[in-house]
């Protein structure tokens, strides 16, 4: 099969002649992530190419639907409006499910249950709640729903600063240039444990129960097939292993 790591710019609109009987047979389709998510998506330094749960789901939904495909790094606040437009076929990037969404793109069904959560520095006191914050510079992600969920409950004298990656507003914690961080929990978690190790803490509780969708363009006939590999994946046991390989025991 073919399976690339092209860039946004090599991203142009493709048509899809799909036909499902078990197997999905199709052109090449193009598929959009944004590489700073991690652990969902991630580039290998070593091979160049994309790696991550989201990666591990989506390579084994295209083995079992059948279609050939090659990933598309860009922004992520460029993902839907790729998608919608029709420059990519499908998008996945830890993309929160919502009603205004739903409205420009077709998403599969729920693959992953997360939400929002608060970082701040490790010596950090007094942060326990969104309302903590009301005052403070907060860093979020460009096109996030934490952006959305920060300007409609935080105080007008809150600095809510959108960064284009994962990595910008980490490092701005880190650097002193927000207070806090209010982003993706498992994202935030991961960081917590990884680079930010005893330089940083997850403080609150989740916020916003949320569910991850697979993203497709609207009445795309790609949208049957993936559910029914998701579902054939969990009953098998499949993203139960998927799963552990990157968090653990499975979240559901």
């Amino acid at each position: 099969m073919k399976h690339s790591l092209k860039t946004l710019s090599l991203a142009s609109c493709m048509g899809l002649s799909v036909a499902f009987s078990g197997m999905v047979a199709a052109d090449t389709v193009k598929i959009a992530t944004d590489p700073s998510f991690v652990p969902f998506e991630m580039l290998d330094q070593e091979t160049g190419e994309m790696t991550g749960f989201d990666m591990d789901i989506i390579r084994e939904i295209a083995d079992r639907a059948g279609f050939d495909y090659e990933i598309n790094t860009m922004d992520f606040n460029g993902i839907i409006p790729a998608v919608q437009t029709g420059s990519v076929d499908i998008a996945i990037a830890g993309i929160t499910i919502t009603d205004e969404r739903t409205k420009i793109v077709d998403f599969s069904s729920p693959y992953y249950d997360s939400g929002l959560q608060i970082l701040v520095s490790a010596d950090q006191e007094g942060v326990e709640t969104i309302d903590d914050l009301s005052g403070m510079k907060v860093g979020t992600k460009i096109g996030s729903t934490s952006y959305d969920f920060l300007t409609e409950n935080l105080s007008d004298d809150t600095t809510i600063t959108p960064y284009p990656g994962s990595a910008d507003m980490y490092m701005a914690l880190m650097g002193g240039s927000v207070d806090a961080v209010f982003y993706d929990a498992p994202n935030v978690g991961y960081f917590s444990q990884t680079r930010g190790n005893d330089r940083v803490k997850v403080v609150g509780p989740l916020y916003e129960g949320q569910q991850y969708g697979i993203v497709f363009v609207k009445g795309s006939d790609l949208v049957e097939p993936a559910n029914a590999a998701l579902a054939a994946m969990r009953e098998d046991g499949t993203y139960d292993e998927i799963h552990s390989k990157w968090f653990g025991s499975s979240n559901e």
